[in-house]
């Protein structure tokens, strides 16, 4: 909600609730709020557009305003002018509404009007914390060598859309849209109504496009970073610029036609299409497929790091000798999948996910780190538990394990960032996850950060003293 959303927003219910308990008083205000009123509206509608939680603002304004206007002496004056002929009492007593009913509707219609705020039209997200500003640039790349398996058409070749965050020094005047197909989004995106979303697009990501990558390093390390099941790269802006901002290039990476919502290269807008088979009741076997299929995302991607002609200004600084993979739940089983086959990379980080296929019995060759939410909050399966527990004992680099208290699932994600901050302290107390957002994922990016410095070419970092600056995070190394 910006500055002017608030002032309108804010005047409009008092104005409505000050009309239903004092109608007398505000009369005398009302040359004065009114047309103060009116122009704050318009103000505000050119500013920031149309926003569908201003409209019960607007309807308390139009109802405060009757109600004053119906109690004036002045309104019942021309009222009884204007009337033809008198109804006989008894027929006035009949249909008369009660006089307490107006002021009650009109204060009930006011506090309704602070209800749609517990969404906020443009949510905020946390500015990044490193030393570099944050570079973006967005690539649609076309794999011609693997056919587009989720679509019926044998001529669809696979896509695949990344989003590049980069340390810079500069700024500019331009943001990548925060999220793909903004005036094509599907009814749901991952289960959030779409029109949720409809002012999405002026959210400040806290990263320009057009700029060129810090000057300060030759070459920048990498990271890929694969989203959870269903969700779109952008729902991990806050996470992702934010490690971009302490001196890595992170790749973020969705996979179409799993993703909520993406746009291909030809332009058109990919939505889910899912094909669970009947004697599959717990989603095993789809996912081991589905896991194979982001395997081969991952893979193209680090093939296109050494082409020129693909990654723009980026080309050519990149050290693609030092690459990690992480990923978010489902995202986390894609990274360790992809390092688990590709000596290119020389890291994997699983944020909270569940493994799949061979995996856990797999001896991974690079360093190792488990980053979880709180297992009491988040209510982690037994085959998450017992999956990650199989896969670090048969590590062959070692690595760390943490666990993040009073985070959920969810907390290394923007979506909590959607609700209000009162509405997100009120659900955090039945689901859990009262860390909040923005300081889970700080911890989780001074834990990574940490981790990440060794494998990909610095001063091998102090992943426990990391760990340590922040309250309740338990776990440490692990072989």
């Amino acid at each position: 909600m910006s500055i002017i959303d608030g002032v309108i927003a804010a005047t409009a219910i008092l104005f409505a609730m000050a009309t239903a308990v004092f109608p007398r008083h505000v009369a005398r205000a009302m040359p004065v709020v009114l047309p103060l009123l009116v122009v704050g509206c318009l103000v505000q509608f050119l500013l920031e557009n149309f926003y569908w939680q201003m409209v019960p603002s607007y309807l308390a304004i139009v109802a405060a305003t009757l109600l004053v206007f119906s109690r004036s002496q002045r309104s019942a004056t021309i009222l009884r002018e204007l009337a033809i002929t008198e109804p006989p009492p008894a027929e006035r007593t009949k249909h008369q509404i009660p006089a307490f009913i107006a002021p009650v509707a009109v204060g009930l219609l006011a506090v309704l009007a602070i209800v749609p705020w517990s969404v906020p039209p443009v949510p905020t997200l946390p500015e990044p914390s490193g030393r570099y500003r944050v570079g973006a640039e967005i690539f649609r790349w076309v794999d011609q060598q693997r056919p587009e398996t989720a679509t019926d058409s044998t001529a669809d070749r696979r896509n695949v859309i990344v989003q590049a965050w980069y340390p810079t020094e500069f700024t500019s005047a331009r943001q990548w849209v925060y999220i793909d197909g903004l005036d094509r989004l599907p009814n749901r995106v991952t289960q959030i109504p779409g029109f949720l979303m409809s002012n999405y697009g002026r959210i400040d990501t806290h990263a320009y496009a057009d700029v060129p990558i810090s000057a300060e390093r030759a070459r920048w390390p990498v990271v890929l970073f694969s989203p959870g099941y269903g969700a779109p790269r952008a729902f991990y802006t806050g996470l992702v610029s934010d490690l971009a901002s302490r001196g890595f290039v992170v790749l973020a990476i969705d996979h179409p036609y799993e993703v909520a919502v993406t746009e291909l290269a030809d332009g058109s807008v990919a939505t889910p299409i899912e094909d669970f088979p009947d004697n599959d009741a717990d989603g095993e076997r789809y996912m081991t497929g589905q896991l194979e299929v982001r395997r081969g995302d991952l893979r193209f991607v680090v093939d296109q790091l050494d082409r020129p002609e693909a990654m723009g200004v980026l080309a050519g600084r990149l050290d693609t000798d030092h690459i990690a993979a992480i990923g978010h739940s489902f995202g986390g089983a894609s990274a360790v999948a992809a390092a688990a086959d590709d000596p290119r990379i020389k890291a994997a980080v699983n944020i909270d996910g569940t493994l799949y296929g061979d995996l856990p019995n797999h001896a991974l060759p690079q360093p190792f780190l488990l980053l979880e939410s709180d297992h009491a909050e988040t209510g982690h399966s037994m085959n998450y538990l017992d999956r990650n527990r199989d896969l670090i004992q048969h590590l062959r680099a070692g690595g760390f394990r943490y666990e993040i208290a009073e985070a959920n699932h969810f907390g290394f994600t923007d979506v909590p960032l959607f609700l209000a901050a009162p509405v997100r302290f009120a659900v955090a107390q039945f689901t859990g996850g009262e860390r909040g957002p923005v300081d889970t994922q700080r911890a989780a990016n001074d834990i990574l950060a940490a981790f990440l410095q060794g494998p990909l070419g610095g001063t091998p970092g102090d992943v426990p003293a990391a760990a340590a600056q922040h309250a309740d995070i338990r776990g440490g190394p692990v072989s």
